[in-house]
């Protein structure tokens, strides 16, 4: 086994330029939800020279991918993800980790090429959209995980843990619908929809005295009128509900959507409430899974690593960690900047982060042998429940 893992180290690093210069080229062409059509024909393209097998636009969603070596089982999924945030790009380091699933994928098929090779498949799942978009929920409905017998990627952070404790999320968009009129000879003549958002606004503020500290919502007003001299007749607030688990997460939903409708009845206004994308799940990492990516981001050098810890994050790969086993780790990039911010975007391009992407990634792949090599260690996985 420590050969098979040294064949995989030696690949990735002889690989190591070409990586580099794939995870700059998403960094610098940052694309949002769905819309990751350079990246998605970017990582197709290095992929099919490498010589796996690709499917573009798998499942029929138009930027995800699959890319497979080998056959048979077990059938290990490295995961990439390469969607960025609006106006401050890859403020959460999907270029990295694009360029971490890539790298374990290299690795892996390296080693199912060698003459000691063992039997099995690895999938390289492209999924577009974590930020908001539920790409992999969308990937989930169409069949994308059904071969799928462990699955993994992991996440630049201000630090590293393998078993991050990520939360359900739901967003919920609220528009209010009142009655134009001149704000100044006519106000009464109007129904202002504005009062309405800066209420839910502050009820909401105000729900936070009685909610419990792993609960989380965070909101903005996304239309406030159109101009100062005329009542608005609409406005528009989208907010995100995060908790432990989904029952917890429809509790504080109902909470948060009385405050909605508070609003509404108090100004008068119309009310429509809208959930634009499915419920991200809690994240449930596999502590079989995690034990051995410990191991081997041990051996590999990784230092000042938990393995627990809170992480009042969310992400689309916990619907995945419910159907298969699955891990999440997060490692530190360096820079101790924190994720959704300018720094953390400056951060994602630095050669410190490369480097340390390349050890995550080789981290993977080593748990990945591990499972292919060792007999009945599958099996273990798949009933030590999450």
């Amino acid at each position: 086994m420590t050969s098979l893992k040294g064949i995989a180290n030696a690949f990735i690093d002889s690989k190591a330029q070409e990586l580099f210069q794939l995870s700059d080229k998403l960094w610098k062409n940052p694309e949002l939800a769905f819309k990751e059509f350079k990246a998605h024909e970017l990582l197709t393209n290095f992929l099919e020279k490498e010589g796996f097998t690709v499917e573009r636009s798998y499942t029929g969603i138009e930027t995800a991918f699959r890319a497979t070596f080998g056959s048979g089982r077990p059938n290990v999924c490295v995961i990439c993800e390469y969607d960025a945030l609006p106006e401050i790009g890859h403020a959460c380091g999907h270029n990295l980790i694009a360029e971490a699933g890539v790298a374990a994928g290299l690795g892996l098929k390296a080693v199912l090429e060698s003459s000691d090779a063992p039997k099995g498949m690895l999938t390289i799942m492209g999924t577009p959209a974590e930020e908001g978009g539920a790409g992999k929920v969308f990937l989930i409905e169409n069949g994308a995980f059904v071969d799928i017998d462990i699955s993994m990627m992991v996440h630049p952070f201000p630090s590293t843990i393998v078993q991050p404790s990520m939360i359900a999320v739901k967003q919920l968009d609220v528009t209010y619908t009142g009655k134009a009129a001149h704000a100044a000879a006519f106000p009464w003549e109007g129904v202002n929809a504005m009062d309405a958002a800066v209420m839910a606004y502050t009820s909401i503020s105000a729900l936070r005295q009685q909610m419990k500290p792993t609960w989380r919502v965070h909101g903005i007003i996304t239309n406030g009128g159109a101009k100062p001299n005329i009542i608005p007749e609409k406005s528009v607030v989208s907010y995100n509900i995060r908790a432990p688990t989904s029952t917890e997460l429809e509790t504080l939903a109902e909470k948060v959507t009385k405050c909605f409708e508070a609003a509404a009845t108090a100004t008068g206004c119309q009310i429509e409430i809208r959930e634009p994308n499915p419920m991200y799940l809690n994240l449930k990492s596999n502590p079989f899974m995690s034990d051995l990516y410990f191991k081997n981001a041990t051996e590999l050098g990784f230092t000042e690593m938990s393995m627990e810890a809170e992480v009042s994050a969310s992400t689309d790969m916990g619907n995945v960690s419910h159907i298969v086993p699955s891990i999440h780790p997060c490692y530190a990039i360096g820079s101790g900047e924190v994720n959704h911010t300018r720094e953390f975007t400056a951060v994602a391009n630095t050669p410190e982060a490369h480097t340390a992407t390349l050890t995550a990634a080789k981290a993977m792949a080593h748990t990945c042998i591990d499972v292919l090599t060792t007999g009945g260690m599958l099996e273990k996985i798949k009933l030590l429940k999450n």
